[in-house]
């Protein structure tokens, strides 16, 4: 166990969290939502700092992030717990485990150790992944800092639930992001997910104001979310933001809670490809369909194709020193 950062004491040794955006009030002996900070006696503890339920290289497009050093492997790993309770969450076999399970596991994993297998397989970055990073904030802090002295970039996949005072302290070490932006309904968010939608929108303002790269991932379940007005909606909030974000539309699979409801259609994400794009951004990619050619980077300029990929997979990169090859115009990202 590690004292947790980010609460302040309360009376009757209650605690007040301050991590993420439920701001949990937590009596002694409970946990808050995640499931894995305690009170015990009046100090608020993080249960699973140093023990990682998950480790892998992935290339950076897994995250996904198409335009933070393509083509790069990344370490990514995780610990069990999370902060939202979507009905429809792919990994809920480690994010809700202390929920569902009532059981926390995980392998002794310290920060330098982390580092030194990123090293070790030559990742360009760590990847905060798989559950929500947020909930073992300290733990990822640490290797963060660690990671940084390295040379090596720090990543979070991400529900956008932080608050303002935990990115503002990490942000000098992160370097790049994949924001869930699951929708834009409160009641969505809500009913799925047990969370509320304008926070999450805060936290994507708040990345894009610290400068730290953004990429933005929307799982499209149909009849839920993907209605033309709201894919209008996001699409809309992205470009006024920045045009430059890219959006990863991505087709949804029963799992979990919602095992009745239909994929997908690659038909949907086309549909929502075009709208991103009438709507002034500049990257849109289809996700959860390999082949039918939306992961691919076009240049907004010209639309010369720039990266060819096969699922996670680059098949040719022809950015030029972060230029079009074509029309030279500059392709946004880090290290294209």
């Amino acid at each position: 166990m590690k004292e947790a950062l980010f609460y302040h004491k309360g009376n009757d040794k209650e605690v007040n969290c301050f991590l993420c955006h439920h701001r949990c009030t937590i009596k002694v002996g409970s946990k808050g939502i995640c499931g894995v900070r305690e009170n015990r006696d009046g100090a608020l503890y993080s249960l699973v700092y140093g023990r990682s339920i998950s480790e892998s290289v992935d290339p950076i497009e897994k995250k996904p992030l198409f335009h933070f050093y393509p083509g790069s492997p990344s370490f990514s790993m995780a610990t069990v717990g999370c902060n939202f309770t979507c009905l429809h969450c792919q990994n809920h076999t480690i994010s809700q485990m202390p929920r569902d399970q009532k059981y926390i596991a995980g392998n002794e994993l310290p920060p330098s150790k982390i580092v030194s297998l990123a090293q070790e397989y030559a990742c360009q970055s760590i990847s905060y992944t798989y559950t929500e990073p947020t909930i073992y904030f300290e733990y990822a802090y640490d290797t963060a800092q660690l990671a940084k002295e390295k040379g090596i970039a720090n990543v979070f996949v991400t529900n956008g639930y932080t608050t303002p005072e935990a990115l503002t302290v990490i942000h000098p070490y992160l370097d790049a992001a994949n924001v869930d932006l699951k929708s834009f309904s409160d009641e969505f968010y809500r009913t799925l997910c047990g969370a509320r939608l304008q926070p999450v929108l805060d936290t994507i303002t708040l990345y894009h104001q610290l400068g730290i790269w953004i990429e933005i991932t929307t799982l499209l379940i149909p009849s839920y979310n993907d209605s033309e007005e709201e894919l209008r909606t996001i699409a809309r909030f992205i470009r006024d933001l920045d045009a430059s974000i890219p959006w990863h539309i991505s087709a949804f699979h029963p799992t979990y809670r919602l095992t009745e409801q239909n994929r997908t259609p690659v038909a949907t994400l086309r549909k929502a490809r075009e709208i991103g794009l009438g709507e002034g951004l500049r990257y849109v990619y289809e996700g959860n369909a390999p082949g039918e050619g939306g992961e691919n980077t076009f240049c907004y300029n010209c639309n010369t194709l720039l990266i060819q990929r096969l699922g996670f997979s680059i098949i040719q990169n022809r950015v030029q020193e972060g230029t079009c090859p074509s029309c030279q115009a500059p392709i946004d990202g880090v290290g294209m």
